[in-house]
């Protein structure tokens, strides 16, 4: 089983339960598809994947400045064998994190493959752990092709993410898709975590934050700043709905993660002075 001490690092980035998981999440997560992945992406300029220290540098950031929540999948490139790789360095770090991953697509310099069978699940929850040094994976979300509804009905991929669940491999299972209807049926199904996009251009899957919370599920929003076409200002507006557990955000930057930091920890101030 995985352990998290009950006392992280001080910090005014709050901690919020996701849903009824028994998990704390960290108001901004991090997202790590840049570590590991720089083609087929759509961010506004091209870049470079970083080198072993510079992923080191933004993880020991990150963990200063009180971030637990840590997002990646295997259709992230290197990425889930990279930040295994820097935990190993990084004890604190690791014995504290909360990582969120994802089963049903993968991906190579050829593109995506997607595959939701039971044994390609399997196969990739046992691959996550390995790559990842855990015993048991926090968040396992299916990664959706898109087609939503068709692929939670035809597959039932939550339903093995259950098995895996109740045989001590996942601890929360949760469906991150592209459908307010996607997520909707995910919520029937089962699923215990959503991740929704939301952003100031893309705000239809809104409701979502609402239903889950009411089904006891928790949130974690992708995309809030649109792949790097919208301003980090709107980050606090996010994290002041209702049903929001945790913030998604990618970022190479030390300096741009300061500063999320500094937007969403105003907003926790504000919180603790009404209080």
């Amino acid at each position: 089983m995985t352990k998290h001490p009950a006392n992280p690092p001080s910090t005014l980035l709050s901690q919020r339960s996701l849903g009824n998981t028994g998990i704390e999440v960290s108001l901004l997560g991090l997202g790590l598809v840049k570590i590991g992945r720089n083609a087929d992406v759509k961010y506004p300029a091209a870049f470079d994947l970083p080198s072993d220290n510079q992923v080191l540098e933004l993880l020991t950031e990150a963990e200063r400045l009180g971030i637990t929540l840590l997002d990646t999948a295997p259709a992230y490139g290197s990425s889930e064998e990279r930040l295994g790789r820097a935990l190993q360095q990084l004890p604190d770090l690791a014995q504290r994190c909360v990582i969120s991953t994802k089963v049903g697509e993968t991906w190579d310099p050829t593109g995506s493959a997607f595959d939701f069978t039971a044994d390609a699940i399997a196969r990739s929850v046992e691959r996550s752990l390995r790559r990842l040094g855990r015993e048991q994976l926090d968040i396992v979300f299916v990664h959706s092709s898109g087609a939503d509804v068709e692929l939670l009905k035809q597959f039932k991929p939550l339903d093995t993410l259950q098995q895996l669940q109740r045989q001590g491999l996942v601890k929360a299972c949760g469906f991150s898709g592209k459908t307010i209807a996607g997520g909707r049926l995910a919520l029937q199904m089962g699923a215990q975590v959503l991740m929704v996009t939301y952003n100031s251009q893309e705000t239809d899957q809104q409701p979502l934050f609402t239903e889950a919370a009411a089904c006891g599920a928790g949130v974690l929003v992708k995309k809030p700043l649109a792949s790097g076409y919208v301003d980090p200002q709107a980050l606090p507006a996010i994290g002041e709905m209702t049903g929001v557990s945790s913030i998604v955000s990618g970022t190479m930057s030390v300096e741009h993660l300061r500063e999320n930091v500094r937007l969403l920890g105003q907003l926790a101030q504000e919180r603790q002075g009404s209080e």
